[in-house]
């Protein structure tokens, strides 16, 4: 996760650090666009939260630098207008959210909902369904205990929303 940076690029002392909303680790394509000198990049973001991001990229947009960014992971895309709040070539730069439309907000809020671990990963209500035991079943079977195992491991990180569905729908 990177911190925001004091004008000589060190790091800020705690009380220097003016974020609002903790950051989490966020890997996703990045498409930025400087609108007012209509530059173009395609890059990473490296960290994500509610008040903006991180994108590394050799050549980051000037401080200050009005953006419209799309953030695209696992087929969803999140859309928002920021502005360019640290800048340092070789690194990167950090985003802070400037305006966010009412349909795009559900997506972040869904993605810093599974980062921060309070909620769970997005899947469809056939995955949890098909894990189900029949009613009036009291022991389960060895591919109802994997299907919840591989839902557990998702929900806690440490196996990626795809791969979790692509193991359950070879345990079915």
């Amino acid at each position: 996760m990177h911190s925001s940076r004091s004008a000589n690029g060190s790091k800020p002392h705690a009380s220097e650090d003016r974020r609002a909303h903790p950051r989490y680790s966020f890997t996703a394509c990045a498409e930025a666009l400087d609108t007012s000198s209509r530059s173009r990049m395609n890059a990473r973001t490296s960290d994500l939260g509610r008040g903006g991001c991180y994108v590394d990229t050799f050549c980051p947009f000037p401080m200050h630098a009005p953006v419209k960014l799309r953030i695209t992971r696992d087929r969803k895309s999140f859309v928002a207008h920021a502005k360019v709040v640290y800048s340092k070539i070789g690194m990167g730069m950090g985003l802070q959210f400037t305006g966010i439309e009412p349909l795009q907000q559900p997506v972040l809020d869904r993605w810093i909902t599974e980062l921060s671990g309070t909620g769970l990963p997005d899947f469809t209500c056939e995955d949890e369904e098909t894990l189900a035991l029949p009613s009036g079943r009291k022991t389960p079977t060895a591919n109802s205990v994997l299907g919840e195992l591989i839902l557990a491991l998702v929900r806690k990180n440490l196996l990626a929303p795809d791969e979790g569905k692509s193991l359950l729908a070879k345990l079915l």
